[in-house]
């Protein structure tokens, strides 16, 4: 069997079937390539696999038949025409960058990054004259005020972590066309199961793989998806020179389990929208940030992007800031506290001092993550064991 896919084959059928490629032992689950290096029948094809003038492996670093199984399964759903696959999520964001970008170039991102990413910004684009932006996710009027004949790229991430704010993909990537810019778009909430970036005009989507498209907690690794000019050409060369490469092995897994994403994450958002509308009528507390509840600002905006469903990540407020916040997460027997998300296992963790606790407490008030903040990364247990575990920490 080929590797090639039908273009009217479903999201979920492409992750079961797409980047399949069986060796002549005619293994059913794909196999593992656990080699640093690739033997050539002669000088001539060796010389002509290195001058990009006939197709074949190389060297582990920058061609893998388990990685390059991985990342064609994974641009085969996200409707990318390339897939370069990385060591970690934080190494697809900055491979993007460094392929793209150049000193002197602007970037205008939403103030609702992940604290990693907001640092990768400020502290080391920015020692490379490359520099940043921060605006409201939501308003439109801003993204285009910050912008700069120096910019050339957008960020976000949609739906935001911890607290879930959706972004308008179309409009700001007719933002970016029309300033020559790049829309970057960070799927790890979503996934291509949920929404597909690309659909709405992203030119590139990066991933986080050790989060749902693991979704069990078991690898690190990375993605970056787009086109054969952005992702094929210029990130791969990235990736070939500097190497935050993937592991073959941890490829595999991920290969594996893109094959129930699409069903684990509607289990995911159904769960999820349970436990919201469940927390969002406890007294203790203030407010529930999640998609799928109607008192979500932009709820009509995730329906539209995410079809696929709402998510499993939401996030509370208490009222009684840190001191209630860690009384609640210490009260928690079954679920697990820490920082991963995107498991079959239930997490929970209080971003303020964890997450996003190297930005400063000036970016954290901006971004809304107040110290009364909790983030709840639903998993797959029972709806109801989840909420008994919630439940007492709330009383």
């Amino acid at each position: 069997m080929s590797d090639d896919f039908d273009p009217d084959w479903g999201t979920a059928t492409r992750g079961v079937r797409a980047g399949t490629h069986r060796t002549p032992e005619g293994e059913h689950s794909g196999a593992i390539y656990m080699t640093s290096s690739f033997v050539f029948e002669s000088a001539d094809e060796a010389a002509a696999r290195f001058a990009g003038e006939a197709p074949g492996n190389i060297y582990s670093r920058f061609t893998n038949p388990t990685v390059d199984a991985f990342s064609k399964r994974l641009a085969a759903m996200e409707g990318g025409e390339c897939c370069v696959a990385t060591a970690s999520g934080m190494s697809a964001i900055l491979a993007t960058c460094l392929a793209t970008l150049e000193s002197g170039d602007h970037i205008v991102a939403a103030h609702t990054l992940f604290g990693s990413t907001i640092g990768l910004f400020n502290n080391y684009l920015g020692k490379l004259g490359i520099t940043t932006s921060y605006v409201a996710p939501d308003d439109l009027d801003a993204w285009r005020a910050a912008i700069t004949p120096a910019t050339r790229m957008l960020f976000v991430e949609t739906p935001s972590n911890p607290l879930t704010e959706v972004v308008d993909m179309g409009a700001l990537a007719d933002l970016a066309n029309d300033n020559d810019a790049l829309l970057v778009v960070d799927n790890c909430f979503c996934t291509p199961a949920l929404q597909r970036p690309l659909d709405f005009g992203a030119h590139v989507v990066v991933h986080s793989a050790t989060k749902f498209l693991d979704g069990q907690g078991r690898a690190l690794g990375g993605a970056v998806i787009g086109d054969a000019d952005i992702v094929g050409d210029r990130v791969f060369r990235f990736l070939r020179t500097c190497g935050p490469t993937m592991s073959p092995f941890n490829a595999w897994i991920f290969h594996k389990a893109l094959e129930t994403l699409e069903v684990r994450m509607r289990a995911h958002s159904a769960a999820g929208q349970r436990v919201a509308e469940w927390l969002a009528d406890q007294p203790a507390v203030e407010h529930v940030y999640y998609p799928g509840l109607a008192s979500h600002p932009q709820h009509e905006l995730a329906a539209r992007q995410q079809p696929g469903g709402f998510g499993g990540i939401l996030s509370l407020r208490l009222a009684g800031g840190r001191e209630a916040a860690f009384r609640l997460i210490n009260a928690t027997n079954m679920i697990s506290i820490t920082a991963n998300l995107g498991d079959t296992r239930t997490t929970i963790v209080h971003p303020a001092s964890t997450t996003h606790a190297r930005i400063s407490a000036e970016e954290r008030a901006r971004a809304g993550i107040t110290d009364g903040v909790v983030r709840v990364a639903v998993g797959l247990e029972n709806v109801e064991d989840i909420i008994a575990d919630l439940e007492p920490g709330l009383a």
